[in-house]
C-alpha cells in the first residue's frame, strides 16, 4: 500500500487538498449535524422536518448568495434582513392597499431589493464610506420603512388556494414537496459560474485581494464594488419574494438576525471574510448547516436563546478558522 502512495503523490496530494479545504470539511460538518439530530430525535426523522429545513434555507440561501460578492470584495451588508422584510412589505402593500395583481407586487419586491444594493453601493462604492457603518445605516432606514410604509399593520400575500397564490408553487406545491430547492440551486450555479468564469467575478475578487492593486491595474474599482452591491440587492428582493412565499403573513419590524445566519452561512463555506476567496457552493454548504441548527435545536428540546448562542459560536468558530489560514498565508 505504501508502495501505491509513493507512486502517486500527486493523488496524495488531492486528497490532502481536498481533507484541508474549508468546503469540504463543512460539507462534512453538514452531514455530522443531520445525523446528530436524526438519532437524538425521532421526531426530526420525518419528511416534514426536511421541508421545514427547505423553507428556512430558500430566502437565507438568496441573501447569502448575494452577500458572498459584496463579502468578496471585503465588505459587509448588514441591511440583508430588514431589507428583504421591506421588499416583501413593499410588494405587499402593492398587493393588498392598492389592488394590483400579484406579479406586480412580486416585481416590486424584487426592485426594492436592487434599489437598496444600488444605494449600498453608492454609499461605499462611490462616497467611500466604510461598510459596516453604511449598511448599519441602510438596516436602520429599511427597518423603520417597512413600519412606516405599513402604518405598522400586518400585510397579507393570497393565500395558497386563492387564484393569485400561483407563485407559491415556485417554492413549495400544493402536496408540500420544496420546489424552492430547485430554484435556489439553479440561482446558486448560474453565480458561481459568474463568479468564477466571468470578468466580473474575476474583478470582483481582485477587489477583495488588492483593491488598490486592482485599481492600479485598470480596473474600475468603484464599477465593480458597486456591482457587487446590486448584486447583493437583487438577492435581497428575490429572497423577499420566497419569504412572502414561505409566510404570507408579514409583519413590520421583521428581519432582524437574519443577515446574521445569512453571513455565517457564507462565512462557514470558505468565503474570506478579508476579501478575495469565495464559493458559492461553499456558502450552500455553510447555509443548510445553519438551517439544520435552525430546525433541529428545538427538536432537542433548546429554546430560541439557545438557538442564538450556538448560532454564535459558530460565526466566532468560522471567523476564527479564516483568521488561522489568513495568517498561514502571509508566513
Amino acid at each position: 500500500m505504501s508502495n501505491v502512495e509513493l507512486a502517486n503523490p500527486k493523488k496524495n496530494s488531492t486528497f490532502k487538498n481536498l481533507a484541508s479545504s474549508q468546503q469540504f470539511v463543512a460539507g462534512l460538518a453538514l452531514v455530522i449535524v443531520y445525523l446528530i439530530f436524526y438519532f437524538m430525535s425521532d421526531s426530526f426523522q420525518s419528511v416534514n422536518t426536511l421541508t421545514s429545513i427547505f423553507d428556512s434555507a430558500y430566502y437565507i440561501g438568496f441573501l447569502a448568495i448575494g452577500v458572498t460578492f459584496v463579502i468578496a470584495t471585503g465588505g459587509i451588508d448588514l441591511s440583508l434582513g430588514t431589507g428583504m422584510i421591506a421588499a416583501a412589505l413593499t410588494g405587499g402593500m402593492l398587493y393588498q392597499t392598492l389592488g394590483l395583481p400579484v406579479w406586480v407586487a412580486l416585481l416590486g419586491t424584487l426592485i426594492f431589493g436592487i434599489l437598496l444594493g444600488v444605494l449600498n453601493g453608492f454609499l461605499i462604492a462611490k462616497l467611500n464610506l466604510p461598510p459596516f457603518i453604511a449598511t448599519l445605516g441602510t438596516q436602520m432606514v429599511t427597518r423603520g420603512l417597512g413600519s412606516i410604509i405599513t402604518n405598522v399593520q400586518t400585510i397579507n400575500y393570497p393565500l395558497r388556494n386563492s387564484p393569485e397564490g400561483y407563485y407559491k408553487s415556485l417554492f413549495k406545491t400544493a402536496n408540500n414537496f420544496p420546489t424552492g430547492i430547485i430554484l435556489l440551486v439553479i440561482f446558486a450555479v448560474l453565480m458561481s459560474i459568474v463568479l468564477n468564469h466571468t470578468s466580473n467575478g474575476r474583478y470582483i475578487l481582485s477587489i477583495g485581494s488588492n483593491e488598490e492593486a486592482a485599481r492600479l491595474s485598470g480596473i474600475n474599482t468603484v464599477k465593480w464594488k458597486w456591482s457587487a452591491y446590486i448584486i447583493s440587492g437583487f438577492f435581497i428582493g428575490l429572497a423577499g419574494i420566497a419569504y412572502a412565499a414561505t409566510y404570507t403573513s408579514i409583519l413590520p419590524g421583521e428581519g432582524m438576525g437574519m443577515e446574521t445566519d445569512a453571513i455565517a452561512g457564507v462565512i462557514i463555506g470558505g468565503t474570506s471574510m478579508s476579501g478575495g476567496i469565495a464559493s458559492i457552493t461553499g456558502t450552500m454548504i455553510g447555509v443548510f448547516i445553519m438551517a439544520v441548527l435552525k430546525t433541529g435545536l428545538p427538536f432537542i428540546g433548546l429554546q430560541p436563546h439557545y438557538q442564538t448562542f450556538i448560532t454564535g459560536i459558530v460565526i466566532i468558530v468560522a471567523v476564527l478558522v479564516d483568521v488561522i489560514k489568513q495568517k498561514k498565508k502571509r508566513v
